[in-house]
């Protein structure tokens, strides 16, 4: 990870108005370093567990991992792929009948790592099960499992995830996704991308609160996801600064949904801020589909392509504009940019701020997994504020 966008996410991590006090133990230099590889000491992580204490760092060479699950217990814990591409492949195999890794300890951080193959008998392998304490997941991808990753419900749990990528995630069953977060107290997904859930959605989140800040999640040519976003508990939702495209072999007409099966006592807030939204399905198309009786919606600085306006619910709105595909630089692709010569230009309206949250972006999601300050000059709708050349 780059230290522009460990700064960045480490900045809004710290913050009590964002999402969670900083981690402990970041200072690595003090830490002890275990090392796994085929041409160590230590050759499988299922051996490393039983030798790590509290505090340690893993760092696992580059390679194929095969069949090599482990549960984590400890806690300040740093788990990262070095020297290349660490690969861990499930081929049949899981921790406790539930992931590649389980993850039980506080203030883990996994990283560089590639997560494929998890396949259990209750048909919800997991390449991470995140079951308690804090995880940070950074770099890191997750590829044909039934689950990318899953969450228990352990409502003191919190996650991070950074500059992930998502993708060909599902049992194909429709209740199975690239990433299923439970009733945890709060989320956050940045500068990653989801892309190709296996019929079911490509994000879905049960989180208290959940931040979902400059991230891709497009379904793309032969995508079958469901929805693209799902918030079916309500909750606090802030997702903004997104790329989020819904595919043409789709069976769900809709995007977003949120509050599908019932609201929380409190604190049911959508806040869908500077998205562009994408859908290629012909035929009824929904941008945004919201169950009845939540506390406050608001959508601001949206884009739509090839979709109505959000209209008809009872939200505070402003600057959601209906374009065309000729306003963007290559929409085809999902370069989101607009042309100078675009009536979106300059459009978009200050959407303030919400729970102490300023809800105006500051970045912008650059390809692959990336993101880049924004140009402050001029604002406009949308998730891009470069302009096309």
């Amino acid at each position: 990870m780059n230290r522009r966008r460990r700064a960045f996410v480490a900045a809004l991590l710290s913050s009590p108005s964002t999402f969670v006090r900083a981690w402990a133990g970041e200072d690595d230099a003090t830490r002890r370093v275990l090392h796994v590889g085929p041409h160590r000491a230590i050759k499988r992580i299922r051996d490393v567990v039983r030798q790590v204490r509290d505090g340690d760092i893993v760092e696992i060479d580059a390679g194929d991992y095969v069949g090599d699950v482990a549960v984590w217990r400890q806690s300040n814990l740093v788990i990262r792929g070095v020297a290349g591409l660490s690969r861990l492949v499930a081929a049949g195999h899981s921790a406790e009948g539930k992931a590649i890794f389980v993850v039980r300890g506080d203030a883990v951080t996994i990283e560089n790592l590639t997560f494929s193959g998890a396949r259990v008998p209750s048909r919800n392998g997991a390449g991470i099960r995140h079951e308690t304490g804090r995880l940070r997941v950074r770099d890191c991808i997750f590829v044909g499992n039934e689950e990318g990753l899953l969450t228990g419900n352990d409502a003191d749990a919190e996650l991070a995830i950074e500059g992930c990528e998502f993708g060909h995630n599902g049992a194909g069953d429709g209740q199975t996704h690239d990433l299923y977060v439970g009733s945890i107290a709060k989320l956050f997904v940045t500068e990653s991308y989801f892309h190709h859930a296996n019929v079911g959605h490509l994000f879905k989140s049960r989180a208290l609160e959940s931040f979902v800040f400059y991230n891709r999640l497009t379904d793309e040519a032969g995508g079958r996801a469901s929805y693209e976003l799902e918030f079916p508990s309500g909750g606090g939702a802030y997702v903004i600064g997104n790329i989020i495209g819904q595919s043409a072999t789709t069976r769900n007409p809709i995007v977003v949904r949120y509050g599908a099966e019932a609201y929380r006592a409190q604190g049911n807030e959508l806040f869908l801020v500077n998205n562009t939204l994408v859908n290629d399905r012909r035929g009824d198309a929904f941008a945004l589909v919201v169950r009845p009786g939540a506390q406050r919606i608001k959508a601001f600085d949206n884009l739509f392509v090839d979709l109505a306006p959000i209209h008809g619910l009872a939200i505070e709105s402003a600057a959601n504009l209906r374009v065309g595909r000729e306003d963007f630089a290559d929409i085809a692709r999902f370069d989101c940019r607009l042309h100078r010569s675009s009536d979106a230009m300059g459009r978009a309206v200050l959407p303030g701020r919400a729970n102490g949250h300023d809800l105006r972006p500051s970045r912008e999601y650059v390809h692959p997994r990336q993101s880049r300050p924004i140009d402050a000059r001029i604002y406009s709708p949308g998730a891009i504020q470069t302009i096309s050349s």
